[in-house]
């Protein structure tokens, strides 16, 4: 099993890391491979869409707008 080292981590990163890991009831150590595992697994949203834009037949006949305003600078008041 290989292993990292996470340098410049913010204190209070490491505190909710802590606290989460004691409310698992686990290690600090396996709290974080438990969230670095899932965060790995997760399907990236666009290839997951993409995939199913291809099962359903593609886009490639999908009609793009033209954009025809202007873009203008945010008004605050």
């Amino acid at each position: 099993m290989s292993s990292i080292i996470v340098r410049g981590l913010d204190d209070r990163v490491k505190q909710q890391l802590a606290s989460q890991a004691k409310e698992h009831g686990r290690s600090m150590e396996a709290e974080v491979r438990d969230i670095l595992t899932k965060a790995a697994r997760r399907p990236h949203i666009g290839m997951a869409l993409l995939d199913v834009a291809r099962e359903l037949g593609g886009v490639d006949e999908l009609p793009v707008p033209t954009r025809d305003d202007v873009a203008r600078a945010a008004e605050f008041e």
